[in-house]
């Protein structure tokens, strides 16, 4: 419990230990003070006591235009229950408000807890060793490049590699998983994980604002920014409904006297039972605050959803679209086979590797691995990327041309299409053919369960679009259980597949895309829903998605889909129980059937259990 909240919960327990006594005094008439105004003073102390704060935000609301909200209701419904003398009634109403209030605060504080757990994983400080001797600096003043020391039980502060040391890391903030990883020399690690047991040297390969754990909080603080349609309608349905019971409880309070010979006490009566009933607190309280729990129910399984409006969308969800490599495989290529057709396989791979010395591709970097060297990019001249086809470069005067078998057609090359399992480099040099390099990729372990869970929450087709050749792609599909398959496909051919499936749906349907390359980023912002593998995935892909997954877990995708959909349940249930219960008691107080207290239940009462309902959210998936 906050500061402020407890010094909530200590005015409202003066203030019940001051209006027991009066009440008790008051109905069984143990005593009659003097004084016309005697009551009214008495009970004036816990009023004052508990309610002046809603008083003042009614008045200052007022005075910037903002006149019809539940602290208005609040006041002038308390206002005229002392004008027509019901005392009591009066107090009741503002210290149960208030503890409905004070039990709203705490649950919003509660259901944002996962949230500000994930806020509290960016680092203090940084540690450069000096002389031998370890420096605290501002992670801000750490350069790409530097060496820094993090020590056991420190958090890590910025992206880099291993490069001495060997620990398990706790990365459980940022991804979820409750069993360390291990990092050893060599190993990527990202800031935000705590170092576990031993100490770690690490080479930085980030500035701190380009670094995961930078990225996470600036997406933590746009996501607040989003809203779900059903919370717009809310919040439009009370910026209307809350005049509109104004007006009621004016004429409720108006009408009968005049004309149906209703006495102007009953009316007052009546209307400010009314404007008490009336208060929207549950729906406007309730509704986001069910959105947060189910994002906070996704955070702990470390998917970062950026706003309840995707959250929302993902309920409606039925077909999904992977991109291949990174996302149902590993993105770990491995040269597998070399096919030299005029020369040694070393000169084969040594011409791809100095081809593809300037790329950062997956492929790029496998072939550099397997040719064991840096390449000497003073031999490399007039190096350019073929978007989709591959890389043409001028090694030691030579043209080299690496890529699929679309490039070798598109430069008029005649190559012998090669068959093997696998991602195909064609290699050619000043136009002929010199032989292939192929290069395999693995399925993740944990990716034909992603496609079955999905499929057991309710999505209708899977499709997995791919740049790869067919015969891999059908492979890997086939594996898979995947319903659809589209291979040999450009960055903008991927768009325009999207753009069918999603030219196909039935109104209501959603379409979610599943990627994590740069080239991933124009489908990702055009499907309904983007999510994105967040521990591998390039920025641009992370920038552009709805959803990230921190540890690239394919299988947390139906997990956030269970949350979504329960969440979505739980948020019209509320608006059900509180629309319901509202227009009964609603009637009941037009007519005179409700008193003060049937009013405090349709308003706190409604509230608290709407609000203990949405907390529910928080234990979804």
């Amino acid at each position: 419990m906050t500061k402020k909240q407890r010094a909530m919960l200590a005015r409202i327990i003066v203030a019940f230990i001051i209006y027991i006594p009066l009440a008790v005094a008051e109905h069984m008439e143990l005593f009659a003070p003097k004084g016309a105004f005697a009551w009214l003073a008495l009970y004036l102390i816990p009023y004052g006591l508990v309610g002046w704060d809603i008083i003042y935000r009614a008045l200052r609301n007022i005075r910037n235009g903002q006149v019809f909200d539940e602290n208005f209701l609040m006041s002038l419904a308390t206002f005229g229950a002392f004008g027509v003398g019901e005392y009591s009634e009066a107090v009741a109403v503002m210290l149960f408000y208030q503890v409905g209030e004070l039990f709203q605060n705490y649950a919003v504080n509660r259901s944002r807890q996962s949230i500000s757990d994930l806020m509290d994983i960016c680092p203090e400080y940084a540690n450069i060793e000096e002389d031998g001797a370890l420096r605290q600096v501002d992670p801000d003043d750490v350069q790409v490049g530097d060496i820094i020391v993090v020590r056991a039980g420190e958090r890590i502060p910025l992206d880099g590699v291993v490069v001495a040391g060997n620990s398990m890391v706790d990365t459980s903030a940022l991804t979820g998983e409750s069993v360390p990883r291990r990092a050893a020399e060599g190993d990527e690690v990202i800031s935000g994980c705590v170092n576990g047991s031993g100490l770690l040297r690490v080479r930085v390969t980030r500035e701190f604002d380009d670094s995961t754990v930078a990225k996470i909080l600036e997406l933590v603080e746009k996501e607040k920014r989003k809203k779900a349609p059903v919370e717009n309608f809310i919040t439009k349905f009370a910026r209307y409904y809350t005049p509109a019971v104004v007006i009621g409880a004016v004429v409720l309070a108006i009408l009968p006297p005049l004309f149906l010979g209703q006495s102007w006490a009953e009316g007052v009566r009546r209307a400010c039972t009314f404007l008490v009933i009336s208060c929207p607190c549950a729906l406007v309280i309730s509704v986001p605050l069910s959105f947060f729990g189910g994002i906070g129910a996704a955070s702990k399984k470390g998917v970062l959803v950026k706003g309840s409006n995707y959250l929302e969308a993902l309920s409606d969800m039925t077909t999904i679209v992977f991109d291949k490599t990174g996302t149902l495989t590993k993105g770990e290529f491995k040269v597998s086979e070399l096919l030299p057709v005029s020369m040694e396989k070393s000169e084969l791979l040594e011409l791809a590797a100095y081809a593809e010395s300037y790329s950062d591709h997956p492929i790029s970097r496998s072939i550099r691995d397997a040719y064991g060297k840096e390449p000497d990019r003073s031999r490399v001249s007039d190096n350019r990327e073929i978007a989709g086809h591959g890389l043409e470069a001028v090694v030691d005067g030579r043209t080299v041309l690496a890529g699929n078998g679309k490039l070798m057609s598109q430069m008029g090359v005649a190559y012998r299409e090669c068959d093997s399992a696998g991602t195909v480099v064609y290699v050619a040099v000043d136009g002929v053919y010199a032989g292939a390099v192929v290069i395999s990729d693995t399925v993740k372990e944990e990716a034909a369960l992603a496609i079955r869970d999905l499929k057991k929450v309710g999505v209708k087709k899977t499709v997995m679009l791919t740049g790869d050749r067919r015969e891999v792609g059908e492979a890997v599909a086939g594996q898979l259980g995947l319903d659809e398959v589209h291979a040999q496909l450009l960055p903008e051919d991927k768009v325009d597949r999207v753009e069918k499936l999603l030219t196909n749906q039935k109104k209501g349907e959603k379409l979610a895309f599943v990627g994590d390359g740069i080239n991933d980023a124009p489908v990702l912002t055009r499907a309904d829903i983007g999510i994105a593998m967040g521990s591998m995935g390039s920025d641009a892909a992370i920038e552009a998605a709805d959803i990230v997954l921190m540890d690239d877990d394919p299988t947390k995708i139906a997990s956030v889909v269970r949350i979504a959909r329960k969440t979505l349940l739980i948020v019209k249930q509320n608006i059900a129980f509180a629309l319901g219960v509202k227009a009964v008691v609603l009637a009941m107080g037009a007519f005179g059937a409700a008193n003060m207290w049937e009013a405090v239940f349709a308003d706190v009462g409604v509230s608290v259990i709407a609000i203990i309902n949405a907390m529910r959210a928080l234990r979804a998936g």
